[in-house]
């Protein structure tokens, strides 16, 4: 979810598309074998269902993007839920899945799956609006707006990443204007914790809160 490039090895499609309309491809998916292994039927079949459904509820609101989907068989995965999304342009977006993870099985149809395609979906489409993140206030926002356009689609409670911590708590860690203007700033230790100055996924739920606030405040 850092939204840093790598390698993507050799593309493999997987099917003909994801979703058509008519003749005429939306979402193209490939697999890409990056450590785990390949997928092996169901479970192949269960992600592409998974998916198709995640464009169908995206449908019932607006336009869905003509997208590339890259399904990446990896370790580098969430390990609450065993898999993790990832978007690259506004055209191109991964999910990469651990099959050796407890939750897998579980997460590929509870739901999760969709929610993460819809989160990057989003993010697509605000790279395709106004480009990739610029400073810490952009990379808050855009996280936050991808959290409530699944919550928008499923009405899910937040994520474990997006209430990691208790409110008053989170607040403590608000950033102050220059930082949230600051083009330098650590996306993996306000987002993931890394180097331990702030908790664990405290710019996810600090970008949830923000967003749930003026979404209360914006409403007539």
């Amino acid at each position: 979810r850092s939204r840093q490039r790598g390698p993507f090895l050799s593309l493999n499609r997987m099917g003909p598309s994801f979703r058509k309309l008519g003749e005429q491809q939306i979402w193209e998916g490939h697999v890409v074998s990056v450590a785990v292994g390949r997928f092996e039927a169901p479970d192949g079949e269960t992600i592409e269902r998974e998916i198709a459904s995640a464009y169908a509820r995206i449908e019932q609101h607006i336009e869905a993007p003509r997208l590339d989907v890259l399904l990446r068989s990896s370790g580098n995965v969430i390990p609450e839920i065993g898999m993790a999304g990832m978007a690259y342009s506004p055209i191109l977006f991964s999910v990469d899945f651990d099959p050796g993870n407890k939750h897998f099985d579980t997460c590929l149809t509870d739901g999760t799956l969709q929610r993460q395609v819809a989160h990057e979906v989003h993010h697509c489409m605000r790279f395709a609006a106004s480009g990739h993140n610029t400073n810490l206030g952009e990379a808050l926002v855009n996280e936050g707006l991808a959290g409530h356009f699944a919550r928008l689609l499923y009405d899910n409670p937040p994520e474990p990443w997006e209430a990691a911590l208790a409110p008053d708590k989170a607040i403590e860690f608000l950033p102050d204007g220059e930082q949230l203007r600051s083009p330098t700033y650590d996306h993996k230790a306000w987002f993931f914790g890394v180097g331990g100055h702030y908790p664990r996924w405290l710019g996810y739920t600090l970008g949830y809160a923000i967003v749930a606030k003026w979404i209360a405040e914006s409403q007539p």
